[in-house]
């Protein structure tokens, strides 16, 4: 379900010590004045409940001015027996522009940190935005949309609760009624053991909702707050157990908690890179000598996001998966640690005219720095080729260099590589996955599995969780004098993009069932027309382009395969007609399938991987979970048998 779209909100500056909302017309505190963040840490017992643990985790109904999260890393800044990762999740259904952020920022007692969030504030996406601050110490998840529709999406383990956007709360979220107190019952969804909660404004209903949730419920000491605050705790009568497709296999406070990943490719690289991020020990075993050898070898891929008339799962994932692809990137590739280029990506349109496409954009609100809909002639000016349909202009899309990324993330400190190694069974016993080679020899234990090793991926699983093409590609790279100024990356039934040493790739063909290794002329003569249809430049007839053969793995439905694999011998009673329900098998894991569009998938596949795994929080909302979870078709064909 879309959470857009997203109606942003405009501050008016009139008295600069409290800017009122253009939607509301309420006035914001200034940061550092307002008392309620206070109460609001106080409330929770924080700092003194983060200490000494890996991980803490808080959501907030509401952002406004970002006061809270502000304080909050602020005080987890200044603990010197804080968290190791703080987890700070908010939703909010009209987030300002940075210009006005920035403004009201101004004079803050955190400078620095405010800075940092001003520098990565998300696009006004009708999504799960993920922002790493803090050299990554501090993640900041910040969903823009209603709470009543985006508070059931959540997939997370909440250790507090600030309770705000309802009422006048400040710098807080000034909207009354800000969402549907009915979805505070949904609470104990989220709970984690041990929760509390701190709030102001709530009405006797939403106080009873919270009741409903399992939530004990005493007024804020008079010391710590106004004369309406509350404080609560999770005291569940009965305790829930979350879906079993959902439970990770590793505690939040793990120590020494490690992982073996079978694929040195780009989802191979991406598990490793998010899990050992999360402080869990890695070895990656690959039967190539270095990473990237296989199709994650190609000397660059696109990564763009699209736009349908019915914002699906299949949309909305791509465009998570993109705008993660492009703030993890971008600042390597400006500091040339990652060839590519990210300022942008033109796409053709087959279909629709430039007055649908701008109208299909108004619709659903998506903003001109996600993605624009431009005419031939504007396309044209901009990329330096002629053009003669109306395009997109993917405005957070570009190229990027698979063998770079792959090892980028493989550096990560936690991860041990090792090449030259072929997996050929994978066996449980007790509650370990042992690795077997081909003489029958063990090569390593381990309590967790992930295979992210291609169409090797089905052969070690022993069965085929969902219906999969292996698809041959070739590319070609042209050097010649008189190349088009090619200025972006574009893309259109094929794609053409302009490499750092001047030459053209141009490329793919895709043949399916072919198995032939060697580079073709008459592939080579197939991106040829591909390139002068995409720029209206052909090689010359003597010109001797270079290529690269390699095999994607495409699913029936082109997401990838996220998630612990299903476990088909699971008896009694069991409801898989929702993948979440689906039995799976004890600590295997599968990151597979990302076909034509790996460098969009990789790095989103990757960090939800390792949340599922180590019980994080997730990256995506739940249906987009939902959507890749690598039990998907076995729920589907559950349901076909209900039928």
């Amino acid at each position: 379900m879309s959470l857009g779209p997203v109606e942003a909100d405009r501050l008016d500056f009139s008295d600069p010590s409290a800017p009122r909302s253009e939607r509301h017309r309420r006035a914001y505190s200034a940061i550092g004045v307002d008392p309620v963040p206070r109460q609001l840490l106080s409330g929770n017992h924080l700092p003194e409940r983060w200490s000494g643990r890996r991980r803490f985790v808080v959501l907030q109904t509401g952002f406004g001015l970002g006061s809270a999260f502000l304080a909050t890393w602020a005080a987890w800044r200044a603990d010197p027996r804080r968290c190791d990762r703080l987890w700070f999740i908010a939703i909010e259904p009209h987030p300002l522009h940075k210009a006005d952020l920035e403004r009201a920022h101004q004079g803050c007692d955190w400078p620095d940190l405010a800075r940092q969030l001003q520098t990565l504030w998300p696009t006004h996406t009708p999504d799960l935005h993920v922002l790493d601050l803090d050299e990554g110490r501090v993640r900041l998840m910040l969903a823009w949309g209603p709470v009543s529709k985006a508070l059931p999406q959540i997939v997370a383990r909440i250790d507090a609760f600030y309770l705000t956007g309802h009422g006048h709360d400040h710098g807080l979220g000034p909207a009354p009624q800000a969402y549907d107190e009915r979805a505070l019952r949904s609470l104990h969804r989220l709970a984690a053991t041990g929760a509390t909660l701190a709030a102001t404004n709530l009405s006797a209903t939403a106080r009873a909702h919270l009741v409903t949730a399992g939530f004990v419920i005493a007024r804020m000491p008079p010391a710590d707050a106004a004369d309406d605050g509350l404080v609560a705790d999770f005291a569940p009568r009965v305790a829930v157990a979350g879906p079993v497709g959902r439970a990770p296999s590793m505690r939040a406070d793990d120590a020494g908690a490690s992982a073996v990943v079978v694929g040195g490719g780009l989802a191979g690289a991406a598990a490793a890179h998010a899990l050992a991020r999360q402080g869990v020990s890695v070895v990656v075993l690959d039967s190539h000598a270095g990473p990237a050898q296989a199709a994650s070898g190609m000397p660059a891929g696109l990564f763009h996001g699209v736009v349908h008339p019915q914002d699906g799962a299949h949309a909305r994932w791509l465009r998570a998966a993109a705008l993660f692809a492009h703030g993890s990137c971008a600042a390597q590739v400006s500091s040339h640690r990652i060839a590519g280029q990210v300022s942008g990506l033109l796409r053709g349109e087959q279909g629709l005219s430039l007055q649908t496409m701008q109208s299909l954009l108004q619709t659903q609100a998506l903003p001109a720095d996600w993605m624009q809909a431009w005419s031939a002639d504007r396309a044209a000016l901009h990329s330096g080729v002629p053009w003669h349909n109306p395009a997109w202009f993917c405005a957070q899309g570009g190229w990027l260099s698979p063998v770079d990324l792959t090892a980028h993330w493989l550096r990560q400190d936690g991860i041990e590589w090792r090449g030259q190694t072929h997996v050929s069974r994978a066996l449980r016993i007790g509650n370990e996955w042992h690795l077997i080679d081909r003489h029958g020899h063990e090569l390593i234990r381990t309590p967790v599995l992930v295979l992210a090793a291609a169409e090797d991926t089905v052969r070690l699983l022993g069965s085929t969780p969902g219906a999969w093409q292996r698809i041959r590609g070739q590319v070609s790279l042209l050097n010649a004098d008189t190349q088009p100024c090619l200025k972006l990356p574009i893309a259109d039934r094929g794609y053409a993009l302009r490499m750092p040493d001047g030459r053209l790739l141009c490329g793919s063909t895709s043949n399916l069932n072919d198995d032939d290794p060697s580079v073709r002329p008459r592939d080579h003569a197939l991106n040829a027309e591909t390139l002068q249809r995409l720029t209206g430049w052909r090689a010359a007839a003597d010109a001797a382009p270079q290529g690269r053969v390699g095999w994607r793995m495409q699913t029936s439905d082109r997401l990838p395969w996220v998630g612990p694999a299903p476990d088909a011998t699971a008896g009694g009673a069991v409801r898989a007609d929702q993948a979440r329900f689906v039995p799976r098998r004890a600590g295997l894991y599968v990151l597979a399938g990302l076909g034509s569009r790996g460098l969009t998938h990789a790095a989103l596949a990757g960090e939800l991987l390792a949340a599922w795994i180590t019980g994080a929080p997730m990256p995506v909302l739940s249906d987009l979970v939902d959507a890749v979870d690598v039990a998907r078709f076995t729920a589907r064909a559950a349901r076909l048998t209900q039928s």
